[in-house]
C-alpha cells in the first residue's frame, strides 16, 4: 500500500495527463460551454475598441498591448487560484481538459467527411467555416479536400500535441495559457487584413510557442519508409510558407501521402496567395481518412515518448 502511494505521489503528473486524456475522449465538454467562448468574445470587443486606424506602428503597438492584457491577468489568476483548490492535481486536470481539444477535431471529421463523399459542397463549406478564418462559401471541390486536410494537421498539431507538450513542462497552466495563445492568434488572425499588423503580435507568440513541439511531431510523421526524401523535399518547400513551423508540418503529411496542400486562399474578399506545398493528389474523403489515421498514430506515439520521458523524469527528481 505504501508502495502504491509513493508511486501516485511520485506520477502524479504523468496520472493526470493520462486521466485528462481519458475524460476528455470519453466526456467532452460542449463546444458552447467552453470558456474559449467567452475569451473570444472579450478578445472581440478589445479588438472593437483599440483596433482602430491608425500607422502600422501604432496598429502594431495596440496589437502588442492588447495581447498582454488579455494574457498577463489571465496567467495571474491561473496561478492564484492554485493554491484555494483543496488538491492541486485536480487542479491541472481540469485545465488541461480544457485546454485539449482532440475530441472536437474527431467529432467534426465524421460530417466532414461525409459530406465529401456524396459530394454536398454548402454542407461541408459550412463545417470548414466554423473552424476556419478563410472564406470558404466559395471553395471548390479541390479547395474543400485542401482546406480540410489542413484543418485536421494544423489542429491535431496544436490542440493535442502541443497541449501536452507545455503541460508536459509548466502543467496544466502552461497547457491552458497555450490554449488562450492560440485562441487568440485565431480571433485576432493577421492573415484577416482589418487584423494586420494588429494581430502580428498574438500570431508570433503563438509561432514561438509551437516551434518546438510543431517541428518534433512533423519529425514523428516523416518516420518510416522515405524518410530522408521527405526531409529534403519538406526543408526545400517549408521556406516558402509563411510559418516555416506550419510549413515543416504540412509538408511531412503531403508528401508522406503524396496529397496536395497549399495554394491561395481568400480572407475577408482579399486573395493570400500561398505556395503549394506536398505531392500531387488532390484530398478526397478517403485521403482524408488517411491523413486521420497518420496523425492519430502519430499522436499515441507522441504520448508514449513523453509518458517515457515523464516517468523517468519522475524517477531522478
Amino acid at each position: 500500500m505504501n508502495h502504491i502511494q509513493e508511486l501516485l505521489q511520485t506520477q502524479s503528473a504523468l496520472l493526470i495527463m493520462w486521466g485528462a486524456l481519458l475524460i476528455h475522449l470519453v466526456l467532452p465538454l460542449p463546444s458552447v460551454a467552453h470558456p474559449a467562448l467567452l475569451w473570444h468574445k472579450f478578445a472581440e470587443i478589445l479588438a472593437e475598441k483599440v483596433n482602430t486606424q491608425g500607422s502600422y506602428a501604432q496598429r502594431t503597438l495596440s496589437g502588442t498591448l492588447a495581447t498582454f492584457l488579455m494574457l498577463i491577468p489571465a496567467l495571474m489568476v491561473l496561478i492564484a487560484l492554485e493554491p484555494l483548490v483543496w488538491q492541486s492535481e485536480l487542479y491541472h486536470l481540469l485545465l488541461l481538459i480544457l485546454a485539449l481539444d482532440w475530441r472536437g477535431l474527431t467529432t467534426l471529421s465524421k460530417p466532414l467527411f461525409h459530406a465529401l463523399a456524396i459530394q454536398d459542397k454548402p454542407q461541408a463549406r459550412q463545417l470548414l467555416a466554423e473552424r476556419l478564418n478563410r472564406q470558404t462559401d466559395a471553395l471548390s471541390e479541390v479547395g474543400l479536400g485542401k482546406a480540410s486536410a489542413e484543418l485536421l494537421i494544423v489542429g491535431q498539431a496544436r490542440q493535442v500535441i502541443t497541449v501536452l507538450f507545455w503541460y508536459g513542462l509548466l502543467g496544466g497552466v502552461g497547457a491552458l495559457m497555450y490554449r488562450l495563445i492560440v485562441e487568440l492568434s485565431r480571433v485576432w488572425s493577421p492573415s484577416v487584413p482589418s487584423n494586420y499588423p494588429f494581430g502580428l503580435a498574438a500570431s508570433r507568440l503563438n509561432a514561438g510557442c509551437e516551434w518546438i513541439p510543431v517541428r518534433l511531431f512533423a519529425l514523428f510523421l516523416m518516420a518510416g519508409q522515405n524518410l530522408s526524401s521527405i526531409w529534403a523535399q519538406t526543408r526545400r518547400q517549408s521556406c516558402s510558407w509563411p510559418s516555416r513551423t506550419i510549413g515543416w508540418l504540412l509538408c511531412s503529411v503531403g508528401h508522406k501521402l503524396n496529397l496536395s496542400l497549399g495554394g491561395p486562399a481568400i480572407y475577408a474578399g482579399q486573395k493570400n496567395v500561398r505556395a503549394k506545398l506536398g505531392g500531387r493528389v488532390i484530398p478526397s474523403a478517403l485521403h482524408l481518412s488517411q491523413v486521420q489515421k497518420l496523425l492519430n498514430q502519430r499522436t499515441y506515439v507522441w504520448i508514449g515518448c513523453q509518458s517515457l520521458l515523464m516517468f523517468t523524469a519522475a524517477q531522478l527528481f
